[in-house]
């Protein structure tokens, strides 16, 4: 893995193959959230992930935020890294959505979504989006307001959230110890609040500009769901009937549910990983990685 940067904008290439992948991250996450994935693509890829702004490295980038502006700077990565139109778009979480915006804008080979991308119903007349997107998303906006004495604690925080109880992995925990910055101490996730909050607002409100960017790709649309939610809950981000329902809308879209896994462990469960790759280097179902 190398690091690189374009306008301020840090992202890293996994390998040093020839075909590309361009990744997008969640709405709290970092670059590393693809390291597991990475690590399980075949010599001939190389796998380009960026720190959006707000987050990660990438983390003083001024605002404004929103998935459209996100969408512009991974274009402009992808272009940067020489990802032409036989390059791959991958996103997770959040990403996945960006990923939708960015691939209804220029050619890519193929587009992958994973645990994201699809558009929720509108929320209720006066609902509070706010806490809505805070009870989502739980432990992991909570921690954007806390400090922590040292990495060995923060890394603690992650492993007791239900997502990960159980089921830490070494990617897990490099994924972690990269979103740190701060005194010692005094440590805090590199994600800034105000980001993630417009994000998810934008996300959230901005369904139908996302709907009609998912019809609009033209390339083949693979979606990965977790069975299992943000917090390990039975029910996942992406229920069976709202993916039936976008793929009948979407007649490119290719729905595919990764058993044994939550919004969390897709990306770093080994065979969770492993399958997430298979996919994005062009193995389909039934077929061994």
């Amino acid at each position: 893995m190398r690091y690189d940067e374009v306008d301020g904008m840090r992202f890293a290439v996994f390998g040093s193959g020839p075909k590309l992948i361009v990744a997008v991250h969640g709405i709290t996450a970092s670059l590393m959230a693809w390291n597991a994935v990475a690590a399980h693509l075949p010599h001939d890829w190389s796998l380009v992930a960026m720190d959006l702004r707000g987050r990660g490295h990438s983390a003083d980038l001024p605002g404004p935020y929103g998935l459209d502006r996100h969408a512009e700077d991974v274009l402009r990565v992808a272009g940067h890294v020489g990802a032409g139109p036989g390059a791959v778009l991958t996103g997770h979480s959040m990403g996945a959505y960006v990923a939708v915006l960015a691939a209804a804008r220029r050619p890519f080979e193929r587009v992958v979504l994973v645990d994201g991308g699809l558009p929720f119903p509108p929320p209720a007349p006066g609902a509070d989006v706010d806490a809505e997107i805070e009870a989502t998303l739980g432990p992991a906006i909570a921690r954007l307001s806390q400090t922590f004495p040292s990495a060995d604690d923060y890394v603690a925080f992650f492993q007791a959230h239900p997502a990960f109880a159980g089921r830490w992995t070494p990617a897990a925990e490099e994924y972690v110890r990269y979103d740190l910055t701060g005194p010692e101490g005094a440590l805090r996730s590199r994600a800034v609040g105000t980001a993630v909050r417009e994000d998810g607002r934008w996300m959230r409100l901005k369904g139908a500009e996302i709907g009609s960017a998912l019809a609009a790709i033209e390339a083949p649309v693979t979606l990965l769901r977790a069975p299992r939610g943000l917090l390990d809950q039975e029910v996942g981000m992406l229920p069976g009937p709202l993916a039936a329902h976008w793929a009948q809308r979407v007649p490119g879209l290719r729905d595919e549910l990764v058993p044994g896994c939550n919004h969390y462990t897709i990306m770093f469960d080994e065979r969770c990983a492993a399958l997430v790759a298979a996919r994005l280097s062009g193995v389909r179902p039934g077929r061994t990685p």
